[in-house]
C-alpha cells in the first residue's frame, strides 16, 4: 500500500488536477490527539514533512490563527461559514461532523487558507478524528460559480486498519447516502488520489442551514428579523436587509425544494411508483404527513365523466407518508378505502374549486367534523391542532385527486408562500399522474384488445394436449400481430393455426383479428390447408397492400396419425419424436407471405405417433437481431426435445432457453401439441346401403358398439340421434353407400356421411309437420352437433358426454 500510495501521490503532485477536482491534505488523529496519518497532500498544504509530523500534537501541526475576517470577497461566499472551527474538532470538543473555512499559520510568516471537514470516528480502533482539508486559493482560479462543495475521499494511507476504514465510509461522511458513498469511492480508486468534488446543485455533508452567514451577529440581526417576517409587522429600518437577504433565501429554498421535487417524480409509468414518488417528495421537507387521495377511475385506469366532481364521486386512498411513529396511521387510515367527502369539508371545496384550501389549525370543532367521515375510528387524536394543506392534483383542468398535508403542532403553520408552493407543487405531481394515468388506461385497453384477440383454447381436444403462451415485444407495445388458435374439425381432427401480422401497434392488430376470424371460418368449413391458405391471401389482397402476414396451418388426424400442413412464408414447425425423443425441423414448402398475391401453395403429409409433440412458434421467438435465424431454430429444437412432466412444463423450458437472449423486440406467439392419437378399438364404422330398412340396422350397432364399449347409459339417446341421422342419409343421398362411425375419445362422437352436398338446416317444425323434427331432436339431446361438406358430400355429426366413472 505504501508503495503505491507515494506512486498514486507523486502522480497527483506532477499533473494537474482534473477540470473541478483539487486534491486534498488527509489528516488522521488519534484519541491521545497525535497525528496517526499525514498524506502527502498534508506536507503539500502544511508545508511539514511526513517524518515530523507522525506522532506529534495535531494542534501543534495545525495552529488555528482565528475564523476570516468579514472581507467583501466573492470568491468564498459559497464557503462562508460553514461550520464551528476547526479548534474545537482537534482538541476533541466536537463529537458531530463539522466543516469550516479558516485560515491556518503556516512555516514562515505565510497563512494558508483552507476549507476543511472534520469527522468524528467511532467503533474499534485508534483513531479518533479524520481532517481533510483544500487549498482555498487554489478554487480562485475555477469557476466562480459553483455554489457549494462535497469531499470525496479514499484512503491512500499506510495507517493500520486503512481498509476498513474504508468499508465504513457511510460512518465517515454520514450526511451522504451509501449510494453517493460508494460512487466516490469508486471515482477515487479511478483516480488513484484524494479530491474535493463541488457542484451547483449538491449539498455539503455539514450544511447548517441554506445560504446564509453563521457570524454570530449578523445571525442574531436576520434572527429578529426572521421573528418580525412570521409575526407580519413591519421590519426595522435597520433590520431591513436582513429581512429582505431572509425572503430571498426563503424563495430560494422554495424553488430548489421544487426542482428537486420534480426531479424526483415520474421516473416510471407506473401509477402506483409515481403515487410513492410524490408522497415521499414532501415528507419530511415539507410537510410531516401527506395523504394522497384519486377519483376511483383513475385507480382503475378508466375514463370519467368530465365536470366537477360532487358528493357522490368516490376517492381512494393510495398512499399515506409519514414521519410519525410506525402504524399510527395504519389502521386509521388505511390506503385503499373509498369514501366520498362532504360539502362543508375543506376537502371537498378544494376539489369542485381545483385551488389549495389552507386550514393554519384544525380546531376541536373542525376535528369533529373531519372525524365525522370515518366511523367506529376516532381520527381526531391525529389531526387536530395541525396545520392542513389541501391541494388538488389536476392536469388539463381536470381534478384527479387532492393530497392533504399536515404539520406536526409545534412545526411553523402553513403560510400564504407555503400555499404557492403547494400548488405548484400539486401541479407538476397532477401532470406526472396523469401520464401514469393515460399511459395506464392505454395499456388497460391494449391489453383487453390483446386478450379478446387471443383464444381461450381448451388444454385437451380430441386426440390431443395442447398449451399456449403469447409474449408481448415491448412493455409500451403490448399489442401485436402474433396469433395462434385451435379449430375443432368434424371427424375428431384439430386444426392447428399460428400466424403473424408484420408490424405493431393497434393496425397490426385489426389485421390479425380480421385474418384469424377468417381462418376460423375457412377450417369451419373444412378446406384443405393449402386452399385455405389461397383463400387467405385472397381476402388480404382485398382487405388492402399495407400489411403482409406469415401462416402456418396444420390439421391433425388422430385416426389417421397423420399431419396436414401448409406453409405461408413462416418458420417451419418442430416434431418432437416419442420413440427417441428427436426433434426435427419439418421440412415444408415455404409459400410467400399472405398478402404478396398470385403464389401457389403446397401441402404435405406427415406421419406421427401417439406421443409425438409438435411446436408452433412465431419468428420473434427465434429471431434476435444480429444474430443468424438458425442458431435460433437450433435452439428451438434442443429445449424442444428436453424431457418434462407437463405440456405447461415444456412451453416454459422453451420460452427460458429462447426468451433470456438478448435484443429481441417482437411479439411471441407459441403453440405446442402432445398428439396422443386415438386407439382403433375406440372407432367403430359400418357402410350402410341405401335402403331404409338398414336405419334399423345402424340403430342395432350403435347399441352393440356402446354396450361393449360400457357405455349403457348413452344407449338411448345415441341410437335415436343416429336413426334420425342415417334416415336423412338414406333419404338423400345418391349413389354412394352412407357411413356411420362412433368414436370413443373425451366425448362419444357420432358421424353420418352421404353423397348429397346440401347441408341440412334446423327448421321450427310444428306439430303436423313431416320434416324438420330430426335435427330438432338431435340439438336438444346433444351436446354438440354440427354439419360440413366434405369432397364426396356432406357430414353431420353430433357428440355426448361420456358419464362419469
Amino acid at each position: 500500500m505504501d508503495r503505491g500510495t507515494d506512486r498514486a501521490e507523486q502522480g497527483a503532485a506532477t499533473e494537474p488536477a482534473e477540470p473541478g477536482r483539487v486534491p486534498l491534505a488527509v489528516v488522521v488523529v488519534d484519541r491521545d490527539g497525535l497525528v496517526s496519518h499525514w498524506s502527502r497532500g498534508a506536507r503539500r498544504l502544511f508545508g511539514t514533512p511526513k517524518e515530523e509530523a507522525i506522532g506529534r500534537t495535531a494542534l501543534d501541526l495545525l495552529p488555528v490563527s482565528g475564523a476570516l475576517p468579514g472581507e467583501q470577497d466573492t470568491s468564498y461566499d459559497a464557503f462562508d461559514g460553514l461550520g464551528p472551527d476547526l479548534e474545537s474538532s482537534l482538541d476533541g470538543g466536537l463529537s458531530y461532523p463539522a466543516a469550516g473555512r479558516a485560515r491556518l499559520s503556516a512555516p514562515g510568516d505565510g497563512r494558508v487558507d483552507v476549507l476543511w471537514w472534520a469527522y468524528p470516528l467511532v467503533g474499534p480502533g485508534p483513531e479518533r478524528l479524520l481532517v481533510l482539508a483544500a487549498d482555498a486559493d487554489g478554487l480562485r482560479a475555477g469557476d466562480g460559480t459553483f455554489e457549494r462543495i462535497a469531499p470525496g475521499f479514499a484512503l491512500h494511507t499506510d495507517f493500520p486498519g486503512a481498509e476498513e476504514l474504508a468499508r465504513r465510509l457511510p460512518e465517515i461522511l454520514p450526511s451522504m447516502s451509501v449510494g453517493e458513498s460508494a460512487r466516490i469511492v469508486g471515482q477515487i480508486l479511478e483516480l488513484g488520489y484524494p479530491v474535493l468534488e463541488f457542484s451547483q446543485n449538491d449539498r455539503v455533508p455539514v450544511t447548517p442551514d441554506w445560504g446564509v452567514a453563521r457570524r454570530a451577529e449578523r445571525k442574531a440581526r436576520r434572527e429578529r428579523a426572521a421573528r418580525a417576517l412570521a409575526a407580519g409587522a413591519p421590519v426595522p429600518e435597520e433590520l431591513r436587509d436582513e429581512g429582505e437577504d431572509l425572503e430571498y433565501a426563503a424563495v430560494r429554498e422554495r424553488l430548489e425544494f421544487l426542482n428537486e421535487v420534480s426531479g424526483r417524480i415520474g421516473t416510471s409509468l407506473d401509477l402506483s411508483r409515481t403515487i410513492i414518488e410524490v408522497s415521499r417528495a414532501v415528507v419530511p421537507r415539507f410537510t410531516d404527513v401527506a395523504g394522497t387521495y384519486l377519483r376511483e377511475q383513475v385507480v382503475a385506469g378508466e375514463e370519467f365523466a368530465d365536470g366537477v366532481p360532487d358528493t357522490t364521486t368516490m376517492w381512494h386512498r393510495v398512499a399515506v407518508e409519514h414521519t410519525d411513529e410506525p402504524g399510527r396511521w395504519d389502521d386509521v387510515v388505511p390506503v385503499g378505502e373509498a369514501m366520498p367527502f362532504p360539502a362543508h369539508t375543506p376537502f371537498f371545496q378544494c376539489m369542485t374549486s381545483g385551488e389549495p384550501v389552507l386550514v393554519p389549525r384544525i380546531s376541536e370543532e373542525m376535528g369533529h367534523a373531519i372525524a365525522a367521515q370515518f366511523e367506529k375510528r376516532d381520527i381526531r387524536p391525529l389531526i387536530t391542532g395541525r396545520s392542513m394543506l389541501v391541494v388538488p392534483l389536476k392536469a388539463r383542468n381536470v381534478v384527479l385527486g387532492f393530497m392533504i398535508l399536515l404539520r406536526h403542532p409545534e412545526r411553523p403553520v402553513f403560510n400564504d408562500m407555503d400555499r404557492v408552493t403547494g400548488a405548484e407543487l400539486a401541479a407538476r405531481a397532477g401532470l406526472v399522474l396523469d401520464n401514469a394515468r393515460m399511459y395506464t388506461f392505454q395499456e388497460n385497453v391494449a391489453e383487453t384488445l390483446q386478450d379478446s384477440m387471443l383464444p381461450h383454447i381448451p388444454p385437451r381436444m380430441a386426440g390431443c394436449d395442447i398449451a399456449t403462451r403469447y409474449l408481448p415485444g415491448t412493455l409500451l407495445g403490448r399489442v401485436g400481430g402474433d396469433w395462434f388458435d385451435a379449430v375443432k374439425l368434424h371427424g375428431g381432427r384439430t386444426a392447428f393455426v399460428v400466424g403473424d401480422v408484420m408490424g405493431h401497434g393497434l393496425n397490426s392488430a385489426a389485421m390479425m383479428g380480421q385474418l384469424r376470424t377468417a381462418v376460423q371460418t375457412m377450417a369451419g368449413l373444412d378446406l384443405p390447408p393449402a386452399q385455405l391458405l389461397r383463400n387467405l391471401d385472397d381476402l388480404a389482397q382485398r382487405l388492402g397492400d399495407t400489411y403482409l402476414a406469415t401462416c402456418l396451418y396444420a390439421v391433425y388426424d388422430p385416426i389417421a396419425s397423420e399431419l396436414h400442413l401448409a406453409n405461408a412464408g413462416h418458420i417451419p414447425p418442430v416434431l418432437v419424436r416419442a420413440g427417441d425423443g428427436r426433434s426435427e425441423l419439418l421440412d415444408l414448402p415455404t409459400g410467400a407471405p399472405i398478402g404478396v398475391g398470385g403464389v401457389p401453395f403446397e401441402a404435405v403429409r406427415v406421419r406421427v405417433e401417439p406421443g409425438d409433440r409438435l411446436v408452433m412458434c412465431t419468428d420473434g421467438l427465434v429471431e434476435v437481431r444480429g444474430e443468424d435465424i438458425g442458431v435460433g431454430l437450433a435452439t428451438l429444437c434442443e429445449s424442444a426435445a428436453h424431457p418434462a412432466a407437463s405440456m405447461d412444463d415444456a412451453c416454459d423450458t422453451i420460452i427460458r432457453a429462447l426468451n433470456t437472449r438478448g435484443g429481441r423486440k417482437d411479439d411471441v406467439a407459441l403453440l405446442m401439441a402432445r398428439l396422443n392419437g386415438i386407439e382403433p378399438d375406440d372407432v367403430a364404422v359400418w357402410r350402410l346401403a341405401l335402403d331404409p330398412a338398414e336405419v334399423g340396422r345402424a340403430r342395432a350397432a350403435v347399441r352393440e358398439q356402446l354396450h361393449e364399449w360400457g357405455l349403457a347409459k348413452l344407449v338411448a339417446p345415441a341410437e335415436l340421434m343416429a336413426g334420425e341421422l342415417v334416415t336423412n342419409a338414406v333419404r338423400h343421398s345418391r349413389a354412394r353407400p352412407v357411413e356411420l362411425r362412433l368414436v370413443r375419445g373425451d366425448t362419444l362422437l357420432c358421424e353420418v356421411d352421404d353423397d348429397d352436398h346440401e347441408l341440412p338446416t334446423l327448421l321450427d317444425a310444428g306439430p303436423l309437420d313431416e320434416a324438420g323434427r330430426g335435427l330438432r331432436v338431435v340439438s336438444t339431446l346433444s351436446r354438440e352437433w354440427g354439419t360440413s361438406r366434405t369432397t364426396a358430400g356432406k357430414t353431420v355429426w353430433f357428440e355426448l358426454t361420456l358419464p362419469r366413472r
